[in-house]
């Protein structure tokens, strides 16, 4: 568990400010299948909140506490129900402390999860080509010349 600073811990409360919880902790309070939830989500957005259902403030203070050792995380403000916890991205951290060439995930034999900036890169680029060939395709459509049957001018 790493201590923010005070200015680190502001700008983090700021930006948690918009967040819906992502996770829920009820009555079978922090399990596994929980803790590794919360491993995915702040793996994948690295500031979240959590969301504590029925436990008093000191539980929850417990819970906030346990998360965050279990899972190298900081806690980031506790207001109310709602625990609001960061961590850096592990692959972000690792490139940080490690300038060691990563091999790829072929020859390892393990596969890597896309990081949530790749994945959305990679949605842009979807919904783009998507966009592109939409509009080509109106556009196809727009140059055919359609004859109209014209009427008499009264209509009857």
């Amino acid at each position: 568990m790493s201590e923010l600073t005070p200015a680190r811990r502001r700008e983090l409360r700021a930006g948690a400010h918009h967040l819906n919880p992502v996770v829920s902790i009820a009555g079978n309070g922090l399990t596994p299948a929980v803790l590794g939830e919360i491993d995915r989500s702040l793996q994948a957005h690295e500031l979240i909140k959590i969301k504590v259902h029925g436990a008093e403030r000191a539980a929850r203070e417990a819970l906030m506490k346990a998360v965050c050792e279990a899972l190298d995380a900081s806690p980031v403000q506790h207001i109310g129900t709602i625990l609001v916890i960061w961590r850096q991205r592990r692959e972000e951290a690792e490139k940080s402390v490690q300038a060691k060439p990563v091999t790829s995930s072929a020859s390892t034999g393990v596969a890597r999860a896309k990081s949530a900036r790749a994945f959305a890169a990679a949605a842009r680029r979807t919904a783009l080509i998507k966009a592109a060939s939409d509009k080509k395709r109106l556009a196809a459509k727009r140059s055919r010349t359609y004859t109209r049957k014209t009427g008499p001018a009264g209509g009857k």
